[in-house]
């Protein structure tokens, strides 16, 4: 099951965060600024998965912007690091560029993908479905 979705910038500043437990504020704040060490830190020879307390994490690095994703124990890796290239090029293909200011619709294509932690659609043109419609309809 995904724990919380993190897209941070170099500097350490946390741009989105998604979680699908509870945690209160003051651990999510120790949370994230744990995390965004750990993924900056490492090298881009260093694998992407690290064990994080009673989870584990796995990231990617997207020119500026870091994509954390935390997982249980129980969750397969390697299909998380593929929902992340997804994720990135759903991204990439609705904005085309900036996304830093279209935050409302970044979360609603995170809610598209993921729904209580678990991973419920892959295909890009249902994902950005509700997205094409609302703009449709803003477009009059």
């Amino acid at each position: 099951m995904i724990t919380f979705v993190l897209m941070v910038n170099r500097q350490g500043q946390t741009r989105l965060c998604r979680y699908y437990q509870s945690i209160n504020m003051s651990r999510r704040t120790a949370l994230e600024a744990n995390i965004v060490h750990t993924c900056l830190s490492r090298s881009r020879d260093q694998c992407s998965f690290v064990e994080y307390q009673e989870s584990k994490v796995v990231f990617r690095q997207y020119a500026a912007l870091y994509i954390a994703v935390g997982i249980t124990e129980d969750e397969n890796e390697l299909s998380i690091y593929e929902l992340v290239q997804n994720f990135v090029e759903v991204l990439d293909k609705y904005f085309s560029r900036v996304i830093m200011f279209n935050l409302d619709r970044v979360h609603i294509i995170l809610d598209e993908m993921i729904q209580n932690g678990r991973i419920v659609e892959t295909n890009k043109s249902n994902i950005l479905a509700p997205l094409n419609a609302l703009d449709k309809m803003a477009d009059g």
